[in-house]
């Protein structure tokens, strides 16, 4: 089966282009570096003839909230009419647990957009809805450092993380299967404070910036309480826990 990936670069999207050709399919992994730009439609007709599945998860380059927004919708249009031209089968996006309820940020605005593009497109799909990467716990703590560079001003809000590598599985195996016309909730096996979780990673790479639990501290631009990160019930739980994960950074190279 083909398979185009768009992001196919990205952390996740080169994980996720492995994988399936691990398991014997003929794999497109598409990014501008490769001559497919979704912002222009350059390259894109080419890349999905003949293709069953394509797999978005691509993100913007830029979280500014108006270039955000063009960019998932511009890209969203842009990509679903090829696939509608190319007799796509099935359309796999990947977006965030709780992008409904963090409608005060630009960036999840645009999550919203891009997932109404693909909800009203006539080709069948899933959304997956991911928490957050352990990967990015870094950029979250720099997100957070106050102008005095020695403290980081994080929600207390509970949320469940998740290994890259177990979303890169959860997404193939949702590529091979049947579109759900849905939205299916991936998330890591422990429910963590997000301010302890950040504390506990700066602490093992003996980064001296300490955190500081505040609840009116915003997550790209969002006020968080207890449940706006978590998943719904039964979603599929990654393997890794973040001990697990964070013992493997501090292994030397």
């Amino acid at each position: 089966m083909k398979i185009v990936v768009i992001g196919g670069s990205g952390l996740i999207g080169a994980k996720l282009v492995s994988r399936l050709r691990g398991r014997g399919h003929e794999v497109v992994a598409a990014s501008p570096q490769s001559g497919v730009d979704t912002l222009t439609g350059r390259g894109l007709a080419q890349a999905l003839a003949g293709a069953q599945v394509v797999v978005d998860v691509a993100n913007s380059p830029s979280f500014e909230d108006a270039a955000v927004l063009a960019f998932f919708e511009t890209s969203g249009r842009h990509l679903l009419a090829a696939e509608a031209a190319a007799g796509v089968k099935h359309h796999v996006a990947l977006s965030v647990v709780g992008t409904e309820r963090l409608q005060q940020s630009g960036y999840f605005r645009a999550k919203a957009a891009q997932e109404r593009l693909i909800r009203a497109a006539s080709v069948p799909y899933t959304i997956v809805h991911s928490t957050q990467f352990f990967e990015f716990v870094g950029g979250i703590a720099q997100a957070g450092t106050a102008a005095d560079g020695r403290t980081v001003h994080l929600s207390p809000a509970s949320f469940q993380p998740i290994a890259s590598d177990d979303i890169a599985a959860a997404m193939a195996d949702v590529a091979l299967g049947a579109p759900l016309n849905g939205t299916l909730e991936v998330a890591g096996p422990e429910r963590l404070r997000l301010s302890e979780l950040v504390q506990a990673y700066l602490a093992a790479k003996k980064d001296p910036r300490i955190v500081v639990a505040d609840e009116r501290a915003r997550y790209f631009g969002a006020e968080l309480d207890d449940a706006t990160l978590l998943p719904g019930p039964n979603p599929r739980l990654g393997a890794t826990r973040f001990e697990e994960w964070l013992a493997g950074q501090l292994v030397p190279a």
